[in-house]
């Protein structure tokens, strides 16, 4: 068993207080909520492309694309599983073969899909198989979706890249895979950290990121 010093089990004790407020909160709020995930397709207008990523809870992720310039749309969906129309309550559980991940919608006359998989790499951990901090399962593995053979091309590039310059000590596990189904996830999960900045999940965890994020890549914000 691996063993933490007392600053790391305090850390891991508030996350875990999050997380278990956050899943709470969650799956009641599912009980109540009348809307059902439906496929989403990746058709978007000519002057956009796509990038489906999963880097553990989605809630962070799309707090942090949200701010990157160039992005028109993002949203938390679920992928890579095998069953239909998944619920949140069902993806949690880790038995659905889903990843949380974000549906990020971009101008890529504005913002190159490199520079979206940089930002990627640079705001999770892409070295924890099937984790991140408090959160595991497979559900929240690191992964990147590809939909085409370019993407794809793209993907292993960066990996490499990332790698190659030693940003993390320990070797990358992010899965590249094909994209299959995406489904959208229910409407409470989305723009949830706009909508709750002070539940603690938000103020523990996502807070910490994109304080980090909007430091690191201040020249890739929205209100630069």
């Amino acid at each position: 068993m691996q063993r933490f010093g007392l600053g790391a089990l305090a850390t891991l004790a508030i996350a875990l207080t999050a997380s278990a407020a956050m899943t709470s909160t969650s799956k009641g709020d599912r009980m109540t909520t009348p809307d059902s995930p439906t496929p989403t397709s990746l058709s978007t207008n000519q002057d956009t492309e796509v990038a489906i990523l999963g880097a553990g809870c989605f809630w962070c992720v799309e707090a942090i694309y949200e701010e990157l310039k160039g992005t028109v749309t993002v949203e938390s969906g679920y992928t890579g599983g095998h069953v239909e129309d998944p619920t949140y309550k069902q993806v949690v559980t880790g038995q659905t073969g889903h990843a949380e991940v974000v549906r990020l919608e971009y101008d890529p006359s504005v913002i190159s899909f490199e520079e979206v998989l940089i930002v990627f790499y640079h705001t999770h951990d892409p070295t924890t198989l099937n984790r991140q901090g408090a959160d595991v399962g497979t559900q929240y593995r690191s992964a990147i979706f590809y939909a085409n053979d370019e993407q794809k091309r793209i993907a292993e590039k960066v990996t490499a890249d990332i790698t190659a310059e030693k940003l993390w000590d320990d070797p990358i596990v992010t899965e590249i895979t094909p994209l299959d189904v995406y489904y959208p996830a229910e409407n409470y999960h989305q723009d949830y950290y706009e909508n709750n900045p002070n539940a603690p999940y938000c103020t523990f965890v996502i807070a910490p990121k994109l304080a980090k994020f909007r430091k690191e890549f201040k020249h890739l914000l929205k209100s630069s």
